[in-house]
Formats: C-alpha cells, structure tokens, sequence
C-alpha cells in the first residue's frame, strides 16, 4: 500500500502526526517530539519485561534511539481500519549489525501517541541496541518502568 492510500486511510488528526513523525525522523530533529506524545503515551520494548510509561520516559527512549541507529529507514506502512493505529517496517544499522523491525503505533483521536510498541530482529541486533540503549539511557529510564 502506498503512503498516500495509507493517509487516506487514517483519521486526519492522526495523518497529520504520522506526517510531522516522517518529517521528524528524516530531519533528526526531535524538537517535535513531545507535541507527538500523550502525557501517558505506554512504550513497550522486546528488551523490557514491563513497559516505559510517560511522555518523559518514551521521549528520552526515542530521541536516544535515532542516534542509535545508522542508515534507518521506513520501508512499508499499515493502517487499522478505525484510522488510529499504524504499523511501520524498518531497517536500521546498530554496532555494524543489521536489524529489521517495526513500530507499532496507536493514536488518539486527536493524533496523539498513546501507545507506541517495537518489534526488532535478529536478536544479535536487537542485543546490541539494548547494551548500547543501557549504557546511553538505562539509569534514567529504570524509574519509568510500569
């Protein structure tokens, strides 16, 4: 499905935020970030055994993160039928490993981020961010855990 079938798909206030979220990743600049993000917004990793939860906490995940990765990329993206919730591949580099994966992500009607889940394989990659995500963030991120 192409981008602009999927933002047709997709309650406007939402495809206004998946926008700015593209714009925001292809920039680097995060400074949009926290506009994005319901005060609540729930991040679930395959790297922790409890969700992050928190505008706070799933900001400083995300802005870590997108230093983290080399060479990321969207590659496709879904929608729900209900317009709030999209899945979007990607591929990224972490410490010379390739990895896949994909956000899963849900929105208010107002186009907030109200839950945001991530999916990455191999576990080699996977393994690799999270020693890197420890080392750059794990101390803050401890007393944001659900």
């Amino acid at each position: 499905m192409s981008t602009s079938a999927i933002t047709a798909q997709l309650q406007p206030a939402v495809a206004s935020s998946l926008e700015k979220w593209h714009h925001m990743l292809q920039t680097r600049d995060m400074s949009i970030l926290a506009e994005l993000l319901d005060s609540n917004v729930v991040f679930r990793s395959p790297m922790a055994h409890r969700p992050y939860t928190g505008s706070l906490a799933v900001g400083l995940i995300l802005k870590t993160v997108i230093t983290i990765f080399e060479d990321f990329t969207y590659h496709r993206e879904f929608a729900t039928d209900d317009g709030l919730q999209v899945v979007l591949e990607f591929s990224a580099v972490v410490d010379g490993k390739a990895l896949k994966g994909i956000d899963m992500i849900g929105f208010d009607a107002q186009g907030k981020i109200v839950d945001f889940e991530v999916m990455i394989r191999p576990f080699n990659a996977l393994a690799a961010l999270g020693k890197e995500m420890g080392a750059r963030v794990g101390a803050q991120l401890e007393a944001h855990k659900g």
